[in-house]
């Protein structure tokens, strides 16, 4: 693991305003930090000596005069996320200020079932192939972010088997020898979308996954709500049904409104001058546009989705919902949930993820860079789990 060097305040200043920002020039830094000449010419002078800022050309203002501009150095290093998913693992190594110079996409050879025997193996041997293919060019790796579709906690106490997690950690700490930090999946897309994606500019954010499974993600000013134990936003455990003749099932709601319960129901009652079927969501979706059966299917899901999403607007009052997942990314749903938000509780701005394959990896990039860059200032890293040497 490399060392983090001590900076002075005037450094970790002017190098948190490029990790944040992207290349800039002394005169924008003076301007932005409001340092003297001498105070900035020491700043960059200290944090070029330790390789983590470093000239990256010339810049060219309108009047034609050209200034230097700084970027990250050769020894501000790299990060790595990864979406841990069921079916595949994706993975992307990125710069502390956000540039992502490499991806790559692993089907895992289980898909039957949820099996980490599959999963868990595959993760070290991705992350060692990403390490292979950056060699050194993104410098030193500082962190390590792996998104999982768990409960995730300082304690890790609602987790069922802990052994097939910290046995991956354990042997990927010792191949790799850097913080590794668990976060949970939902969560990640949800930060993914606060930074880059449908919610970039507001304040209090939900994001809502529904595909297979369904869950939601809380973003307040840039930090995610993960509530007293990690649990927030675990809304596949909420009573349904719920009723005078009903009695609520463990996970019942997110077996109702999840993409193999929703085909299963649109196939149950298809009509035969329809043609076969649908076999997939993307399928039901398409013909939506052609097929009146299908489209009554999808707005009665829609409706669904509305009940929900008016369950969490009435106790959360957020900013923006973004739908996001295999069956909410699908902009048809939006007007519909709209309609029975605004009739049940009061109209909330709705909004379709703008990252629907990216998102959870990225949320795992974004934590590991927020991390990286933290220690590197000196400050809260922000993470919830991080396996390392202390």
């Amino acid at each position: 693991m490399q060392p983090i060097p001590s900076l002075t305040d005037s450094a970790r200043a002017v190098l948190k305003m490029i990790a944040n920002g992207g290349p800039v020039t002394r005169p924008q830094l003076s301007a932005a930090l409001a340092f003297s000449k001498p105070a900035m010419s020491s700043a960059v002078g200290e944090l070029e000596a330790y390789g983590l800022v470093a000239s990256q050309g010339l810049w060219k203002g309108p009047l034609g005069r050209s200034a230097v501009t700084y970027g990250l150095g050769p020894r501000a290093g790299y990060v790595i996320g990864l979406d841990c998913g069921t079916t595949q693992i994706n993975a992307v190594a990125s710069m502390l200020d956000g540039h992502r110079f490499f991806e790559t996409e692993t089907s895992l050879d289980d898909r039957s079932t949820d099996s980490d025997l599959s999963r868990f193996p595959m993760v070290r041997r991705v992350v060692e192939a990403v390490i292979a293919q950056c060699g050194t060019k993104g410098g030193p790796l500082r962190a390590i972010t792996i998104a999982l579709p768990n409960i995730i906690s300082r304690s890790m106490e609602r987790l069922a088997d802990k052994g097939g997690i910290f046995a991956m950690l354990e042997g990927l700490y010792g191949a790799c020898g850097v913080p590794i930090l668990l976060e949970n999946n939902v969560n990640c897309a949800a930060l993914a979308e606060y930074h880059e994606g449908a919610a970039k500019d507001h304040a209090f954010v939900v994001y809502l996954q529904i595909g297979v499974k369904i869950g939601v993600g809380i973003v307040v000013d840039g930090k995610l709500f993960r509530g007293f134990r990690g649990g927030a936003g675990e809304i596949s455990h909420m009573a349904f049904p719920w009723s005078q003749t009903e009695r609520p099932v463990f996970q019942g709601l997110e077996k109702y409104l999840g993409s193999v319960e929703l085909i299963g129901r649109c196939r149950t009652g298809w009509p035969m001058r329809e043609g076969a079927p649908p076999e997939t969501t993307a399928e039901l979706f398409a013909r939506a546009e052609t097929s009146q059966y299908a489209r009554a299917c999808v707005d009665r899901h829609a409706a669904d989705v509305g009940r929900l999403v008016a369950t969490f607007v009435s106790v959360l009052d957020p900013q923006l919902v973004v739908l996001g997942g295999g069956v909410g990314q699908n902009m048809i749903l939006t007007k519909g949930v709209e309609k029975v938000v605004e009739e049940l509780c009061w109209p909330v701005e709705i909004a379709v993820s703008h990252l629907p394959r990216k998102a959870t990896v990225l949320g795992a990039v974004r934590l590991a860079i927020d991390f990286a860059v933290g220690g590197l200032l000196g400050e809260d890293r922000g993470a919830v789990f991080v396996y390392d040497a202390g």
